[in-house]
């Protein structure tokens, strides 16, 4: 027997403190409140387990355990997306169907959350003495920037050496950058499109669109993580093009004249000029994630994942070029600096020795174009799980959901891996 099979004397209350979280709608794009109740909601969990905790601000917090100089974590975030219309189940409570544990957060990263949780409490009932402290680090604001752990690191500790469950299997040493970006309109001179609306996350690509001219239009896509933007089909950019068809672009102003002819249905930023790619983190990717088109605001936003090699000051500059012949004007609404860790950290060995533990398998190293909490650390973390190749997902998409026993064969491998930051002299 390992240590991490010990996770697994706690399945049921695992999944009945899932439930609560996920029955708590802390979509932090619209309702930061709920975000925080749902941060109150686990750190008070954690308090009734014994464990030191502490709350910055309402936006992160923490459970410790253990004492000493050395500090290791697990950062988690408890906030997640919209979810979305066409659940075949509802999103916010966890349903077992078929052997998949169905609900929003269930992956995306509140199931991480209270396995990680559990884990520590794993740790303190079995009487470990760990080496360190060990932290799991809980965020509210993942989803709308990641702006919860600059505040959290404002006045805590950085920890040496941590990861964040918010990803796949193996280790995710290397992430792209991200830089969203705002394009708006003060010039709708001539325009007869009255409203235009898609999206609710940027990091999303949008399942549905909705416009008004002289009628109403709809228009239907598929959602996918906006890291992965091919994977879906983007209702607004099908929409303007259904638009375009009929009235013609000078009708449907600016704005959306350039987002129909510089991207388009394009995902790799080639009309743009911004196509680029790296063999540490692979191709450019963009992501018209939002649009929003009224009698007062005329604005969309991209998500663009760059490789870690490019510069991001040149896809700024190039896009504002492209866009200064329409009269738009170009922004940065956030951005995340790319992320490439050494393969030769001991927090890497240590990982691997844990994905092994459990799975019998070599843990592969690879990077994303998704954004983690391990961007936030300085080279001291990375992504860890808790996805498993060939187990589809669906994050930031309906029916989130993960195979049941994938779901605990990842609190194993999470529990060996904080079992090893106990142990690790």
């Amino acid at each position: 027997m390992f240590f991490g099979e010990k996770i697994l004397e706690y399945k049921e209350e695992i999944l009945k403190d899932l439930d609560e979280l996920i029955r708590i709608k802390s979509v932090s794009a619209s309702d930061k409140e709920s975000a925080s109740d749902a941060l109150k909601w686990i750190l008070s969990k954690a308090e009734s387990m014994g464990f030191v905790t502490k709350n910055i601000q309402g936006v992160a917090g923490h459970a410790e355990y253990g004492e000493g100089e050395g500090l290791a974590a697990v950062l988690a975030h408890v906030d997640v997306v919209p979810a979305g219309e066409g659940w075949s189940t509802e999103p916010y409570e966890l349903t077992e169907k078929d052997g998949r544990l169905y609900g929003r957060g269930i992956v995306d990263d509140k199931g991480p959350a209270i396995v990680a949780l559990y884990c520590l409490k794993a740790l303190k009932d079995n009487g470990i003495v760990p080496n360190r402290r060990i932290r799991v680090i809980f965020g509210a604001g993942e989803e709308i920037g990641m702006n919860d752990m600059e505040t959290y690191f404002e006045s805590e500790e950085m920890p040496d050496m941590a990861f964040t469950p918010d990803s796949e299997y193996g280790i995710c040493n290397c992430e792209k950058g991200i830089l969203q970006i705002e394009i708006s309109s003060e010039n709708n001179e001539g325009m007869y499109l009255k409203r235009f609306h898609a999206g609710s996350a940027v990091n999303a690509v949008p399942s549905s669109a909705d416009a008004f001219v002289d009628r109403e239009f709809n228009a239907a896509g598929r959602a996918s993580h906006g890291s992965t933007p091919e994977l879906g089909v983007n209702a607004a950019a099908n929409l303007i093009k259904t638009l375009a068809d009929i009235y013609g672009y000078p009708s449907l102003g600016n704005l959306c004249e350039f987002l129909g002819k510089e991207i388009g249905s394009e995902t790799d930023g080639k009309t743009l000029e911004i196509a680029c790619e790296d063999e540490q983190s692979g191709k450019l990717t963009v992501n018209l994630g939002k649009i929003d088109i009224d009698e007062n605001i005329s604005h969309a936003f991209l998500d663009i994942r760059y490789p870690v090699t490019a510069d991001f000051t040149e896809i700024l500059k190039k896009i504002g070029e492209k866009a200064a012949p329409y009269l738009l004007k170009v922004g940065v609404y956030n951005h995340e600096m790319p992320l490439q860790v050494s393969e030769d950290m001991p927090l890497i060995d240590l990982l691997k020795k844990s994905y092994k533990t459990v799975t019998g398998e070599e843990a592969k190293i690879y990077s994303t174009g998704g954004g983690t909490y391990a961007r936030t650390l300085r080279n001291r973390g990375v992504a860890f799980g808790p996805v498993f190749e060939g187990d589809t997902s669906n994050i930031h998409d309906v029916d989130e959901s993960m195979n049941k026993e994938n779901f605990f064969r990842h609190a194993q491998i999470c529990l060996e891996a904080m079992y090893g930051f106990a142990e690790m002299k």
